[in-house]
């Protein structure tokens, strides 16, 4: 991968943008705007943006089997019908911790929802630290705390093979592995693959290629680093 295209679809002068989405269904990629508190939905028929806003900081977006779509809502997760523009609450997580809201969440290859919390920042990155949990909603609606102790509780993604989870908790400045039971969603065996240096800046969202290698927005740095988890080697800069 020699070569790397930029494009921008969509210049909403979004506040925080996050969680990109591809729904195949609707031909459409669906993002949200955390602070701004709105999830997007560019088509990519018309190349316009229509927006549905909600009550609260919406962190993460994913598509539902049933139609619709799922997102994390302050501490909450719920369903979104997008033509009735209805949100209707799943379940909370963090109730003892009214300070705390949702960040970034994706749904794994059995269809389990993982998305991890934080504290309301001060400012960005500032915050009190270790008040985050990651977390899982199933598809009964039960849902499965993962660990706590967590700043920012960021990217994550799972390699080709099922059997490797990767997250960032961002003020660890660290991209971790877990081993990985798909059949279970269990995950075990945390170590660090991949440790970012002060000037690559705080490690945000992730996503994984279709050569399994690791993509990793950097925030307050102005960068994509792609990084090979094998060999905990960077391979490009963007």
């Amino acid at each position: 991968m020699s070569s790397v295209k930029i494009e921008c679809v969509a210049s909403e002068g979004y506040r925080i943008g996050e969680s990109p989405v591809w729904d195949e269904k609707e031909n459409a990629l669906l993002c949200v705007d955390i602070t701004g508190r709105k999830v997007c939905r560019w088509s990519a028929v018309t190349k316009q943006v229509q927006a549905i806003s909600v009550d609260a900081s919406v962190s993460s977006v994913a598509l539902r089997k049933s139609g619709g779509y799922v997102i994390t809502l302050g501490t909450r997760f719920a369903a979104l019908k997008w033509n009735e523009q209805l949100v209707t609450t799943i379940t909370h997580v963090d109730k003892d911790k009214p300070n705390n809201r949702f960040n970034d969440g994706k749904v794994d290859p059995a269809g389990r929802y993982f998305a991890g919390t934080m504290a309301e920042e001060i400012r960005p990155a500032v915050l009190e630290r270790r008040q985050g949990s990651l977390y899982s909603l199933l598809s009964d609606l039960s849902v499965v705390k993962h660990f706590d102790q967590v700043d920012i509780s960021n990217g994550l993604d799972w390699s080709l093979d099922h059997k490797t989870f990767f997250y960032i908790d961002s003020l660890s400045y660290s991209v971790d592995a877990f081993d990985y039971d798909l059949q279970t969603g269990k995950i075990g065996n945390r170590r660090s693959i991949y440790k970012l240096e002060k000037e690559e800046s705080i490690p945000d969202g992730m996503c994984i290629d279709t050569e399994g290698k690791l993509w990793v927005a950097c925030y307050d740095g102005g960068r994509v680093i792609r990084l090979d988890p094998e060999t905990g080697k960077s391979l490009q800069r963007v």
